[in-house]
């Protein structure tokens, strides 16, 4: 005789950001809630996240034009209904420490564990049970809710089920696919998905040319089509990294080029040809760049547009290509790296499948998604994590 199946109002699989946003919302509500997570501790992009500070929002998050997704206004009315300013609050009521790093960026002084401390005290203090270590093995509709079998032998019903999985960006921290089979098994469309806020990656040819480069950063302007961001790039062993790459990321489809300045604004040439009318002309091109673009690079960038030498001795065509090569660089990325060091997946559950106010889908009265299972993606700097908080706010209110 099998045991009898635990009862819950609601089970949210997953514990990261959305997950536990959500759960606290619901056991405010007087809802009995239980949470898993197949793995070992809550929150683990929170802990690894802005280098350890948590970027837990950005100022500007409740902007839609931020976001990526086949309708990224869908968006706009959780975030609206839980802001920037209200997580601030919460932030603030728990008595953590935070700055403003640059572009609304917000972080915590000390460690992003604080954050996760905070969620998880919060979850304890409405009564969310928290499994971890613990995976769904079988998922049924019944004609309460939802049944599910977990890999810890019990079995477990609700009149809720909150899919708060996540992507498939960082695998080796157990990310799957799971929220959307879930999703395909109940009807629901899928947009494409791919990995997004990730470095880019160069053929072997230009690997080659570039190898002396890896480490070297340096303020730029990318764009990719109509998309352009102004932040630091970074050359790395692969390819291009850096906050600005990163966001180009997101919107860089295979194939396709992307434009690189790396003295946006710096007349390069007219610099150029001043230094070459100073004393003759003596002075080593690669020097004299160097007073522009960072020395490495000056000396790769001239040695491949054979501008090696005095000034005296390259001609003013050769300059140009010179300051073309620094601000205008085309060059087409081969790939990314993938979902090993994406931050985030692009893509996901579409966005017309779900109710806007309260992420349940429409087919499915008692189903809900949020977070990175969604089709809503934001920039780089904090608007993924208030799109966590405010989709599981949402649904929090509901399930």
């Amino acid at each position: 005789m099998s045991p009898r199946p635990q009862t819950y109002d609601v089970v949210i699989v997953g514990a990261g950001a959305a997950g536990m946003m959500c759960a606290i919302e619901a056991g405010r509500r007087g809802r009995r809630v239980l949470v898993v997570d197949h793995a070992r501790a809550p929150g683990e992009k929170i802990r690894i996240s802005g280098g350890g500070r948590c970027n837990f929002t950005n100022l500007d998050a409740g902007r839609t034009d931020r976001l990526l997704g086949a309708n990224p206004r869908f968006a706009a009315s959780a975030l609206g209904c839980y802001t920037p300013a209200d997580f601030i609050a919460r932030v603030d009521k728990a008595g953590i420490a935070w700055h403003e790093k640059t572009l609304g960026q917000l972080f915590c002084d000390d460690s992003a564990k604080q954050i996760v401390r905070m969620l998880t005290d919060d979850m304890r203090d409405v009564g969310a049970e928290l499994r971890l270590g613990t995976a769904v093995e079988t998922l049924e509709r019944s004609p309460g809710g939802f049944a599910l079998t977990l890999s810890d032998g019990s079995t477990v019903s609700c009149a809720s089920l909150v899919v708060a999985s996540g992507g498939k960006s960082i695998p080796k921290m157990g990310a799957t696919g799971w929220g959307y089979d879930v999703a395909r098994r109940f009807g629901l469309t899928l947009t494409e998905t791919r990995p997004a806020l990730v470095p880019l990656t160069f053929e072997a040819g230009l690997l080659e040319q570039m190898t002396p480069l890896a480490g070297v950063a340096v303020d730029a302007v990318v764009t990719a089509g109509k998309a352009r961001f102004e932040e630091a790039i970074l050359f790395t062993h692969r390819g291009l990294s850096g906050p600005a790459i990163l966001q180009i990321s997101s919107y860089w489809r295979e194939g396709e080029a992307i434009t690189v300045a790396m003295a946006p604004g710096v007349p390069v040439l007219e610099r150029l040809k001043a230094r070459k009318a100073e004393n003759g002309g003596k002075q080593a091109v690669h020097t004299a760049l160097s007073a522009i673009v960072p020395r490495r690079l000056a000396e790769t960038l001239t040695a491949r547009e054979g501008a090696n030498g005095k000034l005296a001795e390259v001609g003013d065509k050769v300059l140009a290509r010179l300051e073309a090569a620094v601000n205008a660089w085309t060059v087409k990325p081969v790939g990314s790296e993938g979902y090993r060091t994406a931050e985030v997946t692009l893509g996901g559950v579409s966005t017309d499948d779900l109710d806007q106010r309260t992420m349940e889908a429409k087919s499915v009265p008692g189903l809900f998604f949020i977070g990175e299972v969604v089709d809503i993606t934001g920039w780089l700097g904090g608007y993924n994590f208030q799109w966590a908080w405010s989709s599981g706010w949402a649904a929090g209110q509901a399930c």
